[in-house]
């Protein structure tokens, strides 16, 4: 099924295709640490291969990139809603985080085709050495590269 409707930015749902997501703190909020980055990972974590396929994502100091799947009669924008508010939830409550956390609008985009799910993959997962060229290892990005 296909669909497509607006929030402030147009949103284009396909069944059974791969999105290219982010999401970003919102303004005025200090960057993640990493009890923060923790508690992301793990909550896109906990429903991978259930209601959705993670392919692959990034946390980074003040957004997180994601590849992802999603499975059956799950929808994308309710999967990230799900992540933004428990996410954002516990980090009020135990991150000393106030107001809003996430900002209310996220990007996504279809991937439609392999060439652009590598060009998405490689992005992705060079992120944080583009911010930080001097990195050695980075735990908050997956598939790790070797």
């Amino acid at each position: 099924m296909e669909t497509y409707y607006r929030r402030k930015l147009p949103r284009w749902r396909v069944d059974d295709v791969t999105y290219f997501v982010t999401w970003r703190l919102a303004s005025g909020q200090h960057e993640l640490d990493i009890g923060g980055r923790d508690l992301v990972v793990n909550a896109m974590k906990r429903f991978d291969g259930e209601r959705y396929q993670l392919v692959a994502y990034v946390v980074m100091d003040d957004h997180v990139h994601a590849l992802i799947t999603p499975l059956t009669t799950y929808r994308l924008q309710d999967i990230l809603h799900s992540w933004k508010s428990f996410t954002a939830h516990q980090m009020q409550r135990g991150h000393k985080r106030f107001g809003l956390v996430w900002q209310h609008e996220y990007f996504d985009r279809i991937v439609r085709d392999e060439k652009e799910l590598l060009q998405k993959l490689d992005y992705l997962l060079r992120n944080p050495w583009k911010r930080w060229p001097s990195l050695e290892g980075y735990p908050w990005v997956w598939p790790i590269e070797e």
